[in-house]
Order: C-alpha cells, then sequence, then structure tokens
C-alpha cells in the first residue's frame, strides 16, 4: 500500500465508532467516510453523492449491472469477469484484433437492443492495457436511449478521469489497484439513475448498499485516491515499460507485443514469445522475486486461454505464452534491468532445452534457479491483478 494509506488505515484503527451511531464517536467514524467520499469523488472529478462504497470492484461491476435492471446488457468481449459473467444472457460485441470494441458491431447490437439497454465496457483492459473509446460509446448511446457502466478499475491513478467527459452514468472503482487497501472499491452513479439495491435491510450509502460500512479500508481508500490523482507515476513508467519491451524485442523478434499498436496504458505490457509457455514463465520469474501474470487462468486444474486474447483472434499457441507485466508506483529502473535480464535467462535456458542454441563453454551463462527455500527479496516491478 502507498505510505499515506497505511498511515489513514493505522488512524482509522484508533476509531471504535459506527459511522450510523450519533453519538460522539459514532460521528468521529461518520467524518472520516464521508471526507474519503469526497477524496474519491475528486478522483474522477465528480460529487461525492455519486459515490457508493463497496467490498471492491467485482461488487461495483455486479452492483452496476444489476441494480439497474436494464431490458438489455451489452458488454464487450474483453470485459473483466466480474462483467463479463455478471449477468446471464448479455450481449457480446467483439473487438478487434487490436484489443478495441467494434463501433460497427456495438451499433448493430445497441439499435436491435429492447429499451432501456445498458452498455458496459471498461476504460483499460487490464490484461493488454489497450484503451476504449469509452466516450464514443457513451455518445453513442445517449443517441440510442441507452446508458453506460464504465469499469474503470485498471485506469484509475494512471489516466485522469473525468466522468463528465467520459459521459457514463457509472463507474467503478477499486482501492487497491490505487495503491490503498484490498477489500473496498466504490460504484460512482448518477443518483437520478433508477437503482435496486442488491443488499437491503439498513439505510447505509444512502439506502443504496446496506451494511456497517468499512472505515478502516475506506480511509485508506480515500488516502490512496489523493496519492493517485496527482499521477506522479505515469510519464515515469511509460519510457520504462517501453523500454522492457524494446529490449525483449531485440533479443526475440518473434515475441508479440499486444495492444501495442493502439492506444494503451503506461504501466501494462502483455508479451507472447512462440515457444515460451506462460506457466514455465510464471514460476522461473517467481524463483528470482519477480511477480508477472500469466494471459492465462487456472480454473479446476486446467491451464484455460485469456479470452481477451481469444477475443482478439489470437492463436491458441501463442495465447498460452502470454505473460502480463505491470509497473506499479514504486518501479524503478534498476527493476527494469533486472527484470530484462532475468526474461533473457529465462529465453536462453528455453532455447537451450529445445535444442535452438548449443550448451557448454561460450554458450552464455544461465542464471541458476533459487533454492526452493530461499526468499527473495520481491520486485516493485509489478504490483499485477
Amino acid at each position: 500500500m502507498r505510505p499515506a494509506a497505511v498511515a489513514a488505515v493505522n488512524r482509522a484503527l484508533g476509531i471504535v465508532g459506527n459511522p450510523s451511531s450519533v453519538h460522539r464517536f459514532g460521528r468521529l467514524a461518520r467524518s472520516l467516510v464521508e471526507d474519503a467520499r469526497e477524496q474519491v469523488a475528486l478522483l474522477v472529478e465528480t460529487d461525492p453523492a455519486w459515490v457508493i462504497f463497496t467490498s471492491g470492484g467485482t461488487e461495483a461491476n455486479t452492483l452496476a449491472l444489476t441494480a439497474t435492471r436494464p431490458a438489455a446488457v451489452l458488454v464487450s468481449a474483453i470485459e473483466h469477469a466480474s462483467v463479463g459473467e455478471a449477468v446471464a444472457g448479455a450481449i457480446r460485441i467483439p473487438v478487434t484484433a487490436a484489443g478495441v470494441v467494434d463501433m460497427d458491431a456495438l451499433d448493430m447490437h445497441l439499435r436491435a437492443a429492447p429499451p432501456p439497454a445498458l452498455v458496459s465496457v471498461m476504460l483499460a483492459n487490464n490484461e493488454t492495457g489497450a484503451l476504449q473509446p469509452v466516450a464514443a460509446i457513451a455518445a453513442m448511446a445517449r443517441r440510442l436511449g441507452a446508458f453506460v457502466h464504465c469499469d474503470a478499475v485498471q485506469a484509475a491513478g494512471k489516466l485522469p478521469i473525468k466522468i463528465d467527459e467520459l459521459g457514463v452514468q457509472m463507474l467503478s472503482l477499486s482501492a487497491h489497484k490505487l495503491g490503498g487497501p484490498p477489500g473496498v472499491g466504490a460504484l460512482v452513479v448518477d443518483p437520478a439513475l433508477p437503482f435496486a439495491p442488491l443488499l437491503r435491510g439498513g439505510g447505509q450509502e444512502r439506502r443504496r448498499r446496506a451494511g456497517t460500512e468499512n472505515m478502516i479500508g475506506i480511509a485508506g481508500f480515500g488516502a490512496a485516491a489523493v496519492a493517485a490523482a496527482r499521477l506522479d507515476d505515469t510519464a515515469r513508467l511509460a519510457p520504462l515499460r517501453d523500454r522492457i519491451e524494446s529490449e525483449i524485442l531485440a533479443a526475440s523478434p518473434t515475441t508479440r507485443v499486444f495492444g501495442a499498436d493502439t492506444a494503451r496504458l503506461p504501466n501494462t505490457s502483455c508479451l507472447a514469445t512462440p515457444g515460451l509457455p506462460a506457466e514455465t514463465q510464471v514460476i522461473a520469474f517467481d524463483l528470482r522475486g519477480i511477480a508477472v501474470s500469466a494471459g492465462a487462468a487456472c480454473s479446476s486444474g486446467k491451464i484455460e486461454i485469456s479470452h481477451v486474447l481469444r477475443a482478439m483472434g489470437v492463436g491458441e499457441d501463442l495465447a498460452r505464452t502470454a505473460v502480463r507485466v505491470s509497473l506499479g508506483w514504486t518501479t524503478a529502473a534498476d527493476d527494469v534491468d533486472r527484470f530484462v535480464a532475468a526474461w533473457k535467462a529465462i529465453h536462453h535456458h528455453s532455447l537451450e532445452n529445445s535444442g535452438e542454441v548449443c550448451s557448454g563453454e561460450g554458450s552464455g551463462r544461465v542464471e541458476p534457479r533459487l533454492a526452493p527455500d530461499t526468499c527473495p527479496t520481491p520486485s516493485s516491478l509489478t504490483i499485477s491483478g
């Protein structure tokens, strides 16, 4: 967590009141929650009355797609599972080979959908970093009588976000993506929108989300939002990300960088190297104290191809080699040097095992694996999730 978020959480731990109570301790707790609400609202430049605190991005997404009770739900084919699996029968909108929503397909499906329709699209993809044309999608939806939810979990704190400029009626956020504590998020929603809460039995969050607020997590969320809103890392991280990609491509011209030909987040790179399985890379990097994420997910012991890469038309063999590298607010140039050196060693070792290079003296030193009981210092290179 960011130091400011840790400090805010520690301060909140000393407050024992329930934010719904009218006594002095309750009022103190309520003040803390409302201060954080203002801080989160400032992150996306909206009114604090729009902010509903939730248990995280998944709940915020589920709330957006179900509490508004649309007649039809349209989601892009690359959405996070918390959107893609939230509503049975949701209409899937295809994407281009670059991983961007196909606007012609969206127009066709919107015109055929019964009103009122809800379009849900992420601001930035969590695997490739590809930015989606949310403002253009919202403008199309308005013309056709639909409304829009934007999953901004991955983009917040990495790009400036103004909800009015996006033109959406709902937007999801998650604290831990900003350097805040896990287990807390927010749905930013227009109060004028018809809204039937999922959780009932209490008047919290203006009767839109029942249950005692997670005051401690919310305090950390607010502090992280203030720090993230400054966007101090945006200009610094893009050159570091670009250096990783250029050095890997120079060493392995067959490596593919997904989303490289479209606008994307400054900190995200999705790389696929033919013949170098993702799970092999994840383990090898982990043994070197570096965390990367596979472009595939493990479900019930079976490796499944990333639905994002599949939607982009990536072949199964190549998709199985994809890993995501995410640079965080603590990432420095020496972290990048360490990552590139590790990648080259892993790649060289893979080539040796496949017989594509000769082993022995003069073939280049392969970095030895760490012993299983070695606990390396985690790299600040990746904050994936």
